[in-house]
């Protein structure tokens, strides 16, 4: 069965405090429940992560090497600013899906840029969590 590493930056566990005007009033355990929904349905496995610190992505990115068939990233706030991040995908890489659960572009200025998009197959955003199910679809019908 392919295994896919589904990444979580920062603030997303903070899910339904955050903002609940554009990110919605369920919360991260909600998020992680319906991920493993949408594994199931696309027949595939799946690694949860979340963390606040770039390092720890990181780290998670560089340890998947080898191990996964691919990555689902919503890289929240690390989309506009890690160059480290979109460098670590590149070094394993592995096919990567960037997922973001608002429409970054029609946002602020500064998120409608994204690093992460320079390597990743494919961008889904602004379909809240639908957009990991999109994901997940993808990464299972292509890898």
């Amino acid at each position: 069965m392919k295994k896919i590493l589904v990444i979580n930056g920062p603030n997303i566990n903070m899910l339904g405090l955050r903002e609940p005007s554009l990110y919605g009033s369920h919360n991260y355990a909600a998020l992680k429940e319906f991920i493993c929904e949408s594994a199931a349905e696309a027949g595939v496995q799946v690694e949860l992560f979340q963390s606040n610190h770039e390092g720890s992505i990181v780290d998670v990115i560089q340890a998947a090497y080898g191990r996964v068939d691919g990555i689902l990233i919503n890289p929240a706030a690390y989309t506009h600013t890690s160059v480290a991040i979109l460098d670590a995908l590149k070094a394993v890489a592995l096919p990567t899906v960037e997922v973001h659960l608002t429409d970054i572009t029609s946002r602020e200025e500064f998120r409608k840029f994204s690093y992460v998009s320079l390597y990743a197959e494919k961008v889904i955003y602004g379909k809240g969590f639908d957009g990991y199910h999109e994901g997940l679809l993808y990464l299972a019908n292509t890898i």
